[in-house]
């Protein structure tokens, strides 16, 4: 599907110009030649960008664009006049960049290419948000009790909408996916989630991607670009793979967990921003900051709340068929003709195999099972990879996990509350079911007087 652009400007030549420019392009492009016909049209066709001009008859631009902005559009402004102060103004009132005629056309090009892929972004977000939670609505991890009670540490997590998250654990364990329900539980769910990988990026590109970089910051810097810690604010940045990040960006990534700003790659104006941080590595960084590859300070700040997910090997069988059925019914919607169900001696194989590659390794198995299954009632045995059913690849044995009392288990979850609600406790009373005076008494009992509090 074509992306759709609308063009508002009273002068003609530059109408016809821009539409033919955007329709060689593959654009599906709309025009006005006042404001308010551009607010009438964007009203009816809700189209990817708007180019509004600033200069306009009756209503000016900049009334325009507070409209438009108001409407949910994302909008690139063009003017005659390189005025500075009207341009922040813009930038400050929601345009997303700020370009002065004559345009150029690959800049302009760009710039809308930009705002396009932002409005993508922000609906794919609407969509996911709505998707997760009602993905997540039940818990979503699994029936064992060690993955209930991962669920229950995710639900405070989520509750508080501010405290940065670290995710531990291999590769491949769903950290992504806990990341995303934690963002769809909290109250920042209606803001976007934004995620990106920062293994095996260079410094200088991964700067520009989270920071953003001004005009000429470096040779292939034409335009100004908005970082995806802008693009995420009032919602969630997803940090994957923190144990990669580049030292000499260490220092920056600091500074925005204790200011909440940054200034973009090649400039000098700081910029606030309101972002929920969520980390995840499959390194044991306590390793990294000894051995000096990572920031103590950095660590410290950024598990506040460390939450590890273990590995498919360790979860129950239950666990592994709960994902089983789920991804079943996730991938089925995309293969036409395939089975929605396993048979029990294919469920047998998948509940016995160790999974090295953990969640991700099952996910993609049974997206091919599906496929080699197209027509069939149900998956059966012969749809998996022989490597699951060879004698030599059992479910991985494994010492008996470390068990901790149940007063642990109640100090922890009392402590882990306290320190979400800021101390509040008549809130943590509450959410933990018990009066205010018990929790009193147990709070004495485990000395957390200090939780939560300064």
């Amino acid at each position: 599907m074509p992306r759709s652009i609308l063009i508002i400007d009273d002068d003609p030549g530059v109408l016809g110009v821009l539409s033919k420019y955007f329709q060689r392009k593959g654009w599906e492009v709309s025009s006005a030649a006042s404001g308010e016909d551009g607010v009438r049209v964007y009203e009816a066709q809700r189209p990817d960008v708007c180019v509004l001009d600033l200069d306009l008859p009756g209503l000016s631009g900049r009334d325009i664009l507070d409209i438009l902005v108001a409407r949910g559009a994302a909008v690139v402004m063009l003017t005659g006049h390189a005025e500075v102060e009207v341009a922040v103004d813009a930038m400050q009132s929601g345009a997303e960049t700020f370009l002065t005629k004559p345009v150029n056309f690959a800049h302009l090009e760009a710039a809308v290419e930009r705002a396009a892929e932002k409005v993508e972004l922000r609906r794919t977000n609407e969509l996911l948000a709505r998707s997760m939670a009602e993905r997540t609505e039940a818990g979503g991890l699994g029936a064992s009790p060690m993955m209930r009670d991962l669920a229950r540490q995710v639900d405070l997590l989520s509750g508080s909408g501010e405290t940065t998250a670290l995710l531990l654990g291999e590769s491949g364990t769903g950290k992504s996916f806990i990341a995303q329900m934690i963002h769809a539980r909290s109250p920042r769910a209606r803001g976007p989630f934004v995620e990106i990988n920062c293994a095996g990026l260079q410094a200088t590109f991964l700067d520009s991607e989270l920071f953003g970089h001004e005009r000429g910051a470096f040779t292939d810097a034409k335009e100004m670009k908005r970082g995806l810690f802008e693009v995420a604010d009032r919602g969630t940045l997803f940090l994957d793979e923190i144990g990669d990040l580049a030292p000499e960006l260490q220092p920056k990534l600091l500074k925005v967990l204790e200011t909440r700003s940054f200034r973009r790659l090649g400039g000098t104006r700081e910029l606030q921003v309101d972002v929920r941080l969520v980390a995840a590595t499959n390194r044991d960084l306590e390793a990294e900051v000894r051995a000096g590859r990572f920031r103590e300070d950095l660590f410290y700040r950024l598990a506040v709340f460390p939450l590890t997910v273990p590995p498919l090997r360790e979860r129950s069988r239950e666990d592994v068929l709960e994902l089983a059925h789920r991804f079943l019914r996730e991938i089925g919607q995309r293969h036409r003709n395939s089975p929605t169900d396993l048979s029990p001696k294919a469920l047998e194989v998948l509940a016995g195999y160790a999974w090295p590659g953990n969640v991700r390794e099952l996910k993609n198995v049974l997206e091919r099972a599906l496929v080699l299954a197209t027509g069939a009632e149900r998956i059966e045995p012969e749809h998996l990879p022989p490597g699951l059913k060879a004698s030599g690849a059992p479910r991985a044995s494994r010492d008996e996990p470390s068990i901790v009392t149940l007063e642990e288990v109640e100090r922890r979850h009392i402590e882990r509350t306290l320190f979400l609600l800021g101390g509040n406790r008549t809130a943590a009373a509450d959410k933990l079911g018990i009066s205010r005076s018990t929790l009193h008494t147990k709070i004495q009992q485990y000395g957390l007087e200090a939780v939560g509090r300064g």
